[in-house]
Order: structure tokens, then sequence, then C-alpha cells
């Protein structure tokens, strides 16, 4: 039986098919950048106070003092949620005694914002937060609503796959998209914190599923050389290029409901792709589907002006396509001391990653500085990011380029510390590197993964590392939230955990130059672990041969 690709190797690498499958896809993913950072601007939280009702009774004076002042790094600052007693104060105003000088305000009780918030408007009209007082007791809400999309985000990456293997690629690909586009329409009328954040749940799962799902129809469509382009640098930089205009996009939509309209526009956009993009051939045959199969090439070398042959895809030949292989289960990531040990580290290196990833992301508008352009700078480092990953990818050994990368960003990152307070320039430019070096260290992730494990596992090795990533995002909004008691602490966290990861990936085995492994046999040791020997037997259903392992 012929393989695949050398079944549609006549239509050449990079024709007008090719090209048009490779932007359409990488298109598709530009909404991905709007939805997987919104929360920066949606759930920002603005300058406020204490409201004061107007029926207090209080001279000008005593209204200005009547918000306490509290220590913030360093700085004397209006208290954000403790005010004084206002009954105390009526008292003190109607004997016309002024503060400071005739009450010592240290002695004057203080109540929490019973009355409410007021917000400034500058930069924000409007955000979540203060549109349902996210704030004081309840601020905890505001980092567990970015952490519940990362959970939709980790629900959705467990079944799109078994969807798509399931109703075909281009199918739940447009049914995702339909899922992120509606739902986040629907946000817009939320009428509480808890209906936002349930839907918000929703549009996570739909948001990673459309990712995963273009990428895997594109890797299945083109050809050899292109694919490697096309999930390093294609669907990377065009989720960059939507990440970049969401903060134009918020720069001139100020308010929280109709940024999230502009936002949701763009999907209603990629409808017409629908007749545009075609099913996976690949899928296509494996579900025994050749004539359709077989129209799609066919009109793919027309495209191309290419002639194909009358018959291409032999349903007789194409039988036995679906070759039964051993089956595998998650315990087989852990059956010898060598491969747990790969996969603990590959757990933990994807996590750390993750961490680092999304904290300095959501972090943009904590950052001292005009918010949009930080948000932009953020998206925009992206770009040579993901081409410095796949330079590094086609001419270094993995390890030394994921630990140095590691090494870069940690280090810069856990550096912003010992910047002195007043050089804001300086410890955002410092961010930035960081987030250079974790986030093409990141892009690197998935193939390093996947020449680690032998193919009866590989899938199986990326799905529950990329799942670990996940968890990694829901944690993310929290070392961010720590940022509100000391602003160094963040970047001291994931500075430290960037560092240990980039330290750990050194012992993983490289996969550079070496052939895709086949067997468990093949798998490579740890670096600097000694590991006792264990056979394992497998049993091979098709060949009835058994192969002794030894790692």
């Amino acid at each position: 039986m012929r393989d695949y690709d050398d079944l549609i190797a006549f239509l050449g690498e990079w024709g007008p098919f090719q090209r048009l499958i490779f932007f359409l896809l990488s298109a598709s993913i530009i909404p991905n950048g709007f939805n997987g950072m919104s929360a920066v601007f949606l759930a920002a939280t603005p300058e406020h106070r204490c409201r004061v009702p107007a029926g207090a009774n209080l001279s000008g004076e005593w209204l200005n003092a009547s918000i306490p002042l509290e220590e913030h790094e360093g700085r004397q600052v209006p208290s954000r949620c403790r005010r004084y007693r206002l009954a105390s104060l009526a008292n003190f105003s109607a004997l016309d005694l002024r503060p400071g000088r005739d009450v010592n305000l240290s002695q004057v009780e203080q109540e929490e914002c019973l009355d409410g918030w007021e917000y400034s408007r500058d930069p924000y009209l409007s955000t979540i937060v203060s549109e349902w007082n996210l704030v004081c007791d309840d601020d905890w809400k505001t980092p567990l609503t970015t952490s519940l999309f990362f959970v939709g985000v980790l629900l959705g990456s467990f079944i799109s796959g078994q969807l798509s293997d399931r109703f075909g690629r281009k199918f739940v690909l447009f049914a995702t998209m339909g899922v992120q586009t509606g739902f986040s329409f629907l946000q817009i009328f939320s009428t509480s914190w808890e209906m936002f954040t349930v839907l918000f749940l929703i549009v996570g799962m739909g948001q990673i599923s459309n990712y995963v799902v273009a990428f895997i129809l594109g890797t299945e469509i083109l050809g050899k050389s292109v694919r490697i382009i096309f999930s390093t640098l294609g669907i990377c930089i065009f989720f960059a290029i939507g990440y970049m205009l969401l903060p134009l996009f918020a720069y001139f939509i100020r308010d929280w409901r109709m940024l999230l309209l502009a936002l949701t526009v763009p999907g209603v956009c990629c409808v017409p792709l629908w007749w545009l993009i075609p099913e996976s051939p690949r899928w296509l045959i494996s579900q025994g589907r050749f004539e359709e199969a077989e129209r799609i090439i066919q009109k793919a070398a027309k495209m191309n002006g290419i002639p194909a042959p009358e018959t291409l895809v032999d349903s007789g030949e194409m039988q036995d396509v679906n070759i039964k292989q051993q089956k595998a289960i998650l315990l087989d990531l852990f059956r010898t001391q060598n491969i747990a040990l790969i996969t603990v580290m590959s757990l933990l290196l994807w996590m750390f990653t993750s961490i680092g990833y999304f904290g300095l992301s959501l972090n943009t508008s904590n950052l001292h500085g005009n918010a949009y352009l930080n948000c932009f700078l953020s998206a925009v480092i992206e770009v040579p990011a993901y081409v410095i990953a796949w330079l590094l990818l086609r001419t270094l050994p993995r390890r030394y380029s994921i630990s140095g990368t590691l090494f870069f960003g940690g280090g810069v990152i856990l550096f912003i510390q010992l910047v002195p307070a007043d050089l804001h320039l300086l410890s955002l430019i410092l961010a930035m590197l960081g987030k250079f070096g974790v986030t093409a260290a990141f892009s690197m992730l998935y193939v390093y993964t996947a020449e680690l494990y032998p193919t009866i596992v590989r899938n199986m090795a990326v799905g529950a590392t990329s799942m670990s990533s996940r968890v990694g995002s829901i944690i993310a909004p929290y070392f961010v939230y720590l940022g509100a008691y000391d602003r160094y602490l963040p970047y001291i966290l994931m500075g430290s955990l960037t560092v240990l990861i980039g330290i750990l990936t050194l012992f993983l085995p490289e996969s550079y130059g070496n052939p895709l492994p086949e067997t468990f046999q093949e798998m490579l040791r740890v670096k600097g672990f000694r590991n006792r020997k264990l056979t394992t037997k497998i049993d091979h259903s098709k060949n009835d041969k058994n192969l002794i392992t030894q790692l």
C-alpha cells in the first residue's frame, strides 16, 4: 500500500493549493489571539476608592480627607477598601473642626466601603471589575475568571482530538469556531459575574479546540517540508497577530461590552472559509470515504495546474489503511524508571513554561506605563521569538536550545527585582526580554516532546504534556494576583521556576539528528541518572512478535 505522502507527491509542496490552505488555516487562528488574552482588558482593575454618598453632610475639606492613606510599595496612597467612619466625620464637620489640625485622623474609626466604590474612568470606561465590584473582599474573583477560562481550555484540549477523529477535522474546526464566537457574543449580555464566567469557560473550550484542529488539519493536508513551517511559524505568528490587534481594539473601545462585540466580529468573518477549506483527505481515507478524498486531491491538482492520475485512490489498495497497532494506555508513559523520569520532567517542563508565558502575558496591564502599549509590545515580541525558535530547531540540539532560552528568560525575569523603582523603562524592557525567552522555549516543546517518545505513545505523550501546560495556565493568573501584595513577587516566583526547569531540561535525552523512535527500546536514556534494567514483553498483535525492551 502506498503511503499518503507518496500518494499526493505529484501535487508538489508549495503550489497555489498549499499556499491557500496555509494562509486560510493560519488566518482562522487570529480570533484565538483575541479571546486568549482578552482578559487583560476585560478583567482589568481600574483605580478605585470608597464612594461617599452625597447625603453624608461633609464639608469639602472633610470629603477630601474621608479616605485614609496606606503604604503601598513604599508610597502613601489612598486606601481602596477602607474609609473613615462617615458618622464621626459628619460630627466633626458640623462642629467646624478641621482634619489634621483639630482632629487626629489616625484616631478616627475606619469602616468598609458600605456604599460601594468610585472607579476611575481612565484608561477604562468600564470593565467586569467595575461592573460587578470585583474588588477588596471579592478581588479573588478576578483571577478566578481567567483561571476558569483556562479550565475551559483544558477541557477543550481533552475532547477536541477525539471529536475531530470521530466527526472530521473540518466539521469540528468550524463547530468550535462557532462555539468560540457564539458564546463570546452571549457574554456581552451577561447580567452577573457568574454568568460571564460560565460563558467564558465555554469560550475557552472552543478557543483551544479551534487551534488544535486547525493545527491537525494543516499538518495532514500540507506536505512534509511545509508542515514544520506551518506548525512553528504559520499558526503561531497569526496567533500573535490577533494578540497584537487586541490592544488596538481596546485602545479605541474602552467599554468592555462594546470591546467584546468588536472582538466577536472577526469570528463571523471566518464563515466563508467553510467553502474554501476542504476536509482532510488523509482523514477521509482513514474512514473509507475514498471518493471524497479523491475529489479533493483532484481539485488541488487542478488548482496547481498539474495533471492528476485517472485513479488516485484504489479502494482495494487502501482497504487495509487502518493498520492495527498495539494499544497503549496512559500508564505506558511510566512503564519503566527511565520513561517515568522523562514523563515527569516533561510534565514539569510544560507546566512551568506555561506559567511563565501566561503569567507574563496577563501581567502586562500591571506594568508601569501605558497598558495598551505594554500589551502590544508583549505580542510583538512573540514574532521574533517564534522565528528564533524555528532557526534553533533547524540548527542546534533541542536540550540546549530549550534550556538556553529558559535560562535567558528566567534570568532576565529575576533581574527585574534589582532594578531601581524609578527605572520603569528598564523594568519593562526586561519583562519583554523575559517573555521573548519563555515564548521561544514554549514554541519548541511540541517538536521536542514528539521526538522523545515512540510512535505507539507519541500522541498520548504530547496530549498529556499539553494538558500539563493547561494546568500551568490555570495557575498563572494567581501569580499575577500576588503582584497586588508585592510587585516583585510574581517575577521572583516565575523567574525561579523558569530557571529551575531550564536546569532539569539539561538532563533530558537529546533528540536532534536522531530518527523518531518507533519502539520503547529506541528511547534514549535520561542524562545523569543510573537506571536499573527492566524487561518488558510487548505483544505485537499483527506480527505476533515479542520485543524485549531494556531501559
